[in-house]
């Protein structure tokens, strides 16, 4: 595009440029009111001026007796005086301390690039056709007050990489081109970087974003304060915590307040190459430099604190820039950084979060102190529950409660699902046989977990001591006496979800992995209110050891790590264990429930033979009372009870003491025991 055109195409952007046009010395016209377009003719001007320049260097070189007006900037100043703000050639020169010299060498990159008849202009003054481009050869001859070094890497043309040099066997010969970025801008546009949109999004503002209730606000006052000191003491700020949507927020309000616009970056668009590193640093310092903004890098779930990979990648990136940023990670990263303020960011207070419940349900019967006690979920996650649930106009009034809770259970479900196993729960009391002190013990633990926010908020305990709140409890005893079922009861009770922890995936040989894992398992959790099934808890809660090696001193630290962690968990925490002994006595302490499943007797057994079996399944002949003088645990009868079931069917028969028996002297063979004639006394087969 010639420069007549560019000035053709504002005309007809604005019509009223030719009507307010006043005459420049060259003949140019130059618009009054508008800045875009008077920003575009003053940068014509310069690049005019330039061009005389170059004229004159061609004629001396030819000996030309042509003679030139003289050269002022008075034409500049005048267009300029008319603008709402400098134009943006002089905000450049200004921000990166542009000598003369290095202003005109950066026109004649814009020269080149917006009117055809430079390269031509060129090939002339260099007097060969094929260096058809500026170099910093041709420019140290032509402009007044060169100096050599304009074009080293310690100069702002080369350091902010205003212009670039094309490959050459030498610098000062080689071809000089204006980086798009500062060519738009130098032609009125907003400035955005090409070259880093693959890494850096602009987060978009809601029109009208919801208050931050007030322990966010607190924190995002207080990230303002902290990034309005003088540059030179800018400090990184880490906003740690497992609620992404939470540090979002905050980081929304702190851009607002410092009038801002915000950006995001995710770690994994850090480049693992240094130079792309050390661009992607000075490109974003350099953008902020022509139009300030706030960064928030958001360090992935993935992210590992021990990587030797990804943190000195992330510390060094960190390290270079000198900008306002802010950094959203699960947990709180030594940083090389001389300043680095955290913030945690955890979830909502219980009375943040019932006044939410509130707002979105005010005509409530009063379930929501429940739901705020139960589940932590983000006020645009309440807000999003309320309007599902009064939008669905099938569900009845009455239960739109259950609605409401089942649907905030079902949200919180994907913190946990690549955590842990999810159970489908089916058992109900009917499925369970203990004795009644046992039994009692179980509904203690339902009303801790229902009254749970009268007890801690309405009556205070919570403001007493934060430690100590979480419900904890032990089923043990021998496997197949009823803890997973009696964990199964609980959950459908509660209308809550049950997960059981994998201890193979969680325990790691690698040091800080364990921790890593159960901390993640832990404010999972808390989100989403779900029950936590530790089976065979002895493999990773036993006895605390003495310190002999590096590996016991750090088994000891997994212990330590999950007691503390489990005193504050607000949540429900099952561990079954087959060895009570062999567990640590200061976990035991931290109990608050402790259930002992005994082998059944006799009587028992019987009760859940005559449970075992489905209502739909045909039967004839069973004795219950005899069946109960087998000394196994209830989980074998399951398995008994399936397998007969199975033979039975085979034979077209329904389930008769035949087909137990057979189907005993399998499990019996399966766990090495040989059926005595005592167990069978009695049985008529």
């Amino acid at each position: 595009m010639t420069i007549e055109q560019v000035r053709e195409r504002e005309k007809r952007q604005n019509p009223k440029l030719e009507s307010n046009a006043i005459e420049s010395q060259s003949g140019i016209k130059q618009s009054c009111p508008d800045w875009q377009g008077s920003n575009i003719n003053y940068l014509i001007q310069a690049i005019a001026i330039v061009r005389t320049f170059l004229d004159r260097h061609i004629a001396r070189d030819r000996g030309s007796e042509i003679s030139f007006a003289e050269i002022d900037s008075q034409t500049l100043d005048a267009i300029a005086s008319t603008m709402s703000s400098s134009p943006a050639l002089e905000q450049v020169c200004r921000i990166f301390e542009l000598s003369s010299f290095e202003r005109q060498i950066l026109l004649c990159c814009v020269g080149q690039a917006i009117d055809p008849e430079f390269p031509n202009l060129f090939a002339i003054a260099h007097n060969q056709a094929e260096l058809n481009y500026p170099t910093f050869q041709l420019t140290y001859q032509c402009f007044p007050d060169p100096h050599w070094n304009a074009l080293t890497e310690s100069r702002p043309l080369r350091q902010w990489q205003l212009v670039h040099c094309a490959t050459s066997p030498e610098l000062p010969r080689a071809c000089l081109q204006i980086d798009e970025a500062i060519l738009n801008y130098l032609m009125g546009e907003p400035y955005r970087d090409p070259l880093l949109s693959f890494a850096i999004a602009h987060y978009p503002s809601s029109p009208t974003p919801p208050p931050l209730q007030p322990s966010y606000e607190k924190i995002a006052a207080q990230t303002v304060a902290v990034l309005s000191c003088p540059p030179s003491t800018l400090p990184i700020v880490q906003l740690c915590g497992t609620l992404r949507e939470s540090q979002r927020a905050i980081a929304v309000k702190v851009s607002e307040d410092l009038q801002l616009p915000l950006y995001r970056l995710s770690s994994d668009a850090i480049p693992s190459n240094r130079d792309e590193l050390q661009n992607l640093v000075m490109r974003w310092q350099r953008w902020c430099t022509l139009d300030p903004g706030l960064l928030l890098v958001e360090v992935n779930s993935s992210f590992s604190v021990g990587d030797r990979s990804s943190r000195p990648l992330l510390d060094a990136f960190l390290q270079l820039l000198n900008v306002p940023v802010l950094v959203a990670i699960e947990r709180r990263l030594n940083l090389s950084h001389p300043a680095v303020v955290t913030f945690e960011v955890m979830g909502l207070e219980y009375e943040e979060q019932l006044e939410l419940w509130q707002a979105a349900w005010p005509d409530s019967d009063g379930d929501l102190a429940r739901l705020a006690a139960q589940f932590r979920l983000s006020a645009t996650m309440i807000e999003t529950a309320s309007a599902t649930v009064r939008s669905d106009s099938a569900i009845a009034p009455e239960e739109r409660g259950n609605r409401l809770w089942n649907f905030c259970r079902l949200q919180a479900r994907p913190q946990l699902e690549g955590l842990a196993q999810r159970i489908d729960i089916r058992a109900t009391w009917d499925d369970l046989v203990l004795p009644e002190r046992e039994t009692g013990i179980l509904q203690q633990i339902l009303t801790h977990v229902r009254q749970q926010a009268r007890v801690y908020q309405n009556w205070g305990f919570a403001g007493k001591n934060q430690r100590g709140l979480g419900l904890s409890v032990l089923f043990a005893g021998a496997s197949g006496t009823g803890k997973t079922t009696a964990a199964e009861v609980l959950a459908h009770e509660l209308q809550l979800d049950l997960y059981r922890i994998d201890l193979s995936a969680v325990m790691s040989k690698y040091i800080g992995e364990t921790e890593k894992n159960l901390r993640r398992i832990f404010d999972a959790a808390e989100v989403g209110g779900g029950i936590l099934l530790f089976d065979e808890a002895d493999a990773l809660f036993g006895k605390r050891t003495q310190v002999k090696d590096s590996h016991d001193r750090h088994a000891n630290i997994e212990v330590s790590y999950l007691l503390q962690r489990m005193e504050s968990y607000q949540g429900l925490a099952i561990l079954t264990t087959n060895l009570k002994d062999d567990l640590d006595r200061a976990f035991l302490r931290r109990l608050r429930f402790v259930v002992n499943f005994p082998y059944p007797k006799a009587p028992q057994r019987s009760q859940i033979w005559q449970r075992a079996f489905p209502e739909q399944t045909p039967t004839e002949g069973l004795n219950f009372h005899l069946l109960g003088q087998l000394d196994i645990t209830g989980g074998n009868i399951k398995s008994i009870v399936l397998n007969a079931a199975f033979l039975a069917a085979d034979a077209d028969e329904p389930v008769m003491m035949k087909h137990i028996l057979a189907a005993t002297q399998t499990e019996y063979l399966k766990l090495g025991r040989s059926l005595v004639s005592t167990e069978t006394r009695g049985w008529d087969i």
